[in-house]
């Protein structure tokens, strides 16, 4: 049995070993809010895949033309079996009412480091996917990344009341980091990169550190709405 939920995932669920994020193109507002209801309503038809998925969230992309997948599988294996048993009838009824969907790539990551406020019962209005890519690949260097941040985090002397948790999640290619970021509003967000500083954070040693951190490829920043929940039922 699979139902909805309107909970936002939790992201430090001990249980979970494989955070899994992807995007995919619809190209307008109108095919976001369809391809959300046929997924709902596909899901819903249907028994929950697998033991090994704890809950799958999909949310909307402020952009107007995106959606974010994001499952949290207990390991990989868990996955894989899906992807043999129980994939492919999911997307083939997705794209049958959806044609032209473009799936921009599905990411696999282990979370890394959580920030977040003891007792704060707020929920997220908006989340913002922070992704980071690097030259090469190197763990090492996805930890030192994290950690600068992290540093930054901790001397930042006017942290924006807008900002609820932060969730650091490492590629396992080595290549990239995600940083899930819970806001309270997208104006909260909106507000704090236009306040003093390159960015969010002040204009501090550390966070310059982070800002000229040495192999970073490049970033992007994206602002999202968590529109279906759905776990076993």
């Amino acid at each position: 049995m699979t139902r909805r939920t309107d909970d936002h995932p939790d992201l430090t669920d001990p249980r979970v070993g494989a955070p899994f994020f992807s995007t995919w193109r619809v190209g307008t507002p109108e095919r976001q809010r369809e391809a959300v209801a046929t997924i709902a309503r596909t899901w819903e038809r249907r028994d929950w895949p697998a033991t090994g998925l704890l809950g799958y969230h999909v949310y909307a992309g402020h952009d107007g033309s995106t959606l974010l997948h994001h499952s949290q599988w207990a390991d990989e294996p868990a996955y894989e079996a899906f992807v043999k048993t129980h994939r492919q009838e999911r997307v083939d009824e997705v794209d049958t009412a959806v044609p032209g969907i473009e799936r921009v790539r599905l990411d696999r990551y282990r979370h890394c480091r959580s920030v977040t406020q003891d007792g704060d019962t707020r929920v997220p209005g908006c989340v913002v996917i922070v992704e980071v890519e690097f030259e090469s690949p190197d763990p090492e260097r996805q930890r030192a990344w994290v950690d600068a941040v992290f540093e930054a985090l901790e001397s930042e002397p006017d942290p924006h009341p807008g900002g609820i948790g932060a969730h650091f999640h490492l590629s396992t290619d080595g290549t990239r980091v995600l940083n899930y970021a819970e806001w309270e509003t997208a104006q909260a967000h909106i507000d704090a990169l236009a306040a003093p500083g390159d960015g969010v954070g002040s204009a501090t040693e550390p966070w310059k550190r982070v800002q000229e951190f040495p192999g970073v490829k490049g970033s992007t920043v994206s602002r999202y709405e968590h529109v279906l929940g759905l776990l076993p039922g």
